[in-house]
């Protein structure tokens, strides 16, 4: 499916030791405030395709994709393209490299697009404009229409390249968009992708959804829904539309989400007034309880490597996060700050776990070691939950309400990400109040 919509062909690929004086330093400390100063020339369009304005059209869209998302990642800072010197044809050839070291340029990504038999062909190239070389060159071929993908993966490529960190542009992001006054809310599954780009709704908004999660292997995603006032968790398959029911549980079901293989969903169940925390093998539908406690065992989340589940809890007198096996044994509580801990998400590093938080009033997102030490909030609000990571464990989106007045008027609910540094907050586009996001894996491995 997805992974046949995009032929990859190497051209050529040339690494150094180190990018000189152009290598991203990633702190996550500390803001980067400092982005690396980079280059994005428009792809220039092979003579013969230029009869085609539409198709012009395309390379002037990839290269500000690309820009995007470089700007939206706090690590780079893109230049403005009336600076620029050169034109695409000879950048893309060779570049003349005093020419964007005069504009304080570190690094030039080149490009050019073709139409061979119906396919787009787009190439480009990485450049390290201090050391004045080449060090990498790709080249895809796929449809027309996925001119946006190309961008996005051009843009991991040299993300990776730069920072010696794996991407997270070719991704989506599932929600829940929300319309209508406070007290009566349309609520419906909706998915784009990482930029705000192709959003599109899943369900109608007939029924009430909740917590849709994404599977870390496939395009499949489990979410829960009211079914005549009845919770249920269903499994959508992204690529096909088909939608599945994996089953009716006793109670209030709440936060199901995969394991890290994506055989297993795990999920709480509430049961005379606690409720405990359960995993089912998708395969086989077996049901298994993993924790037995008179209390309010939920929102469960994988390690990556399945060996260790995180989890919130009132065990303790007030809301804290726990860390135990993934078979239930050696449960132990590792926050002890003030304040309520909620929500908490393991990162797909496995060093970090992220959580809520709320102390007098006010919600953080934040962040800590597995252990629970090296806490560091992130961001404050009125009302801000349900962080979620990028692939690559830097960035964290979460969501955010604003309050209403006395008439219940002002309200808003809106998606929002930050970085581990604390430093690059900003807001993401959706058409509609938004809530409940969660971040899918890299659909190009």
């Amino acid at each position: 499916m997805i992974k046949k919509f995009l032929i990859l062909v190497l051209i050529f690929v040339s690494f150094s030791s180190k990018l000189s004086y152009a290598l991203v330093e990633i702190d996550i400390t500390r803001g980067n405030l400092d982005p690396l100063p980079i280059a994005v020339s428009p792809l220039f369009v092979q003579k013969n395709n230029l009869k085609n304005p539409e198709f012009k059209e395309i390379g002037e869209r990839i290269s500000e994709v690309i820009e995007g998302n470089f700007k939206r990642s706090g690590l780079f800072n893109p230049l403005f393209k009336e600076s620029f010197v050169q034109e695409p044809e000879i950048a893309h050839l060779k570049p003349r490299f005093e020419d964007w070291k005069l504009i304080k340029a570190q690094a030039l990504v080149t490009g050019k697009i073709e139409l061979e038999n119906e396919k787009l062909r787009v190439e480009f190239r990485l450049w390290d404009v201090v050391a004045a070389k080449e060090i990498l060159a790709l080249a895809f071929t796929t449809v027309p229409n996925n001119w946006r993908r190309v961008a996005h993966i051009i843009s991991d490529k040299v993300y990776q390249r730069l920072t010696g960190e794996k991407g997270y542009f070719d991704t989506r992001i599932i929600y829940v968009s929300e319309a209508g006054p406070k007290n009566a809310r349309i609520k419906k599954l909706a998915i784009m992708d990482q930029d705000g780009s192709n959003n599109k709704y899943l369900t109608l908004g007939n029924e009430l959804v909740l917590t849709p999660r994404f599977s870390p292997t496939n395009q499949l995603v489990t979410y829960l829904s009211y079914f005549k006032n009845l919770p249920r968790v269903y499994l959508l398959d992204i690529e096909t539309g088909i939608q599945e029911v994996v089953g009716d549980f006793p109670g209030m079901t709440f936060a199901p989400r995969f394991s890290p293989d994506g055989k297993k969903i795990i999920m709480s169940f509430a049961e005379g007034g606690n409720s405990d925390i359960y995993t089912m093998n998708l395969e086989t539908r077996v049901v298994e309880r993993i924790t037995d406690h008179p209390s309010i065992d939920t929102s469960p989340s994988y390690s990556p490597d399945g060996k260790h589940i995180t989890f919130n809890s009132d065990r303790s007198g007030l809301q804290q996060i726990y860390i135990m096996r993934s078979d239930g044994s050696n449960v132990k509580r590792v926050t002890f700050g003030k304040g309520l801990y909620g929500t908490p998400v393991w990162s797909p590093r496995g060093d970090l776990i992220a959580f809520t938080k709320v102390h007098k009033g006010r919600f953080y997102i934040g962040v800590m070691r597995t252990d629970g030490s090296g806490e560091r909030l992130l961001t404050e609000n009125f009302y801000q939950e349900a962080p979620s990571w990028s692939p690559n464990g830097r960035v964290l989106i979460f969501y955010r309400e604003t309050k209403s007045d006395a008439k219940g008027e002002g309200f808003s609910a809106k998606l929002w990400s930050i970085d581990l540094t604390g430093y690059n907050e900003m807001p993401i586009k959706t058409p509609t109040d938004a809530s409940d996001p969660a971040w899918s894996s890299l659909l190009t491995k």
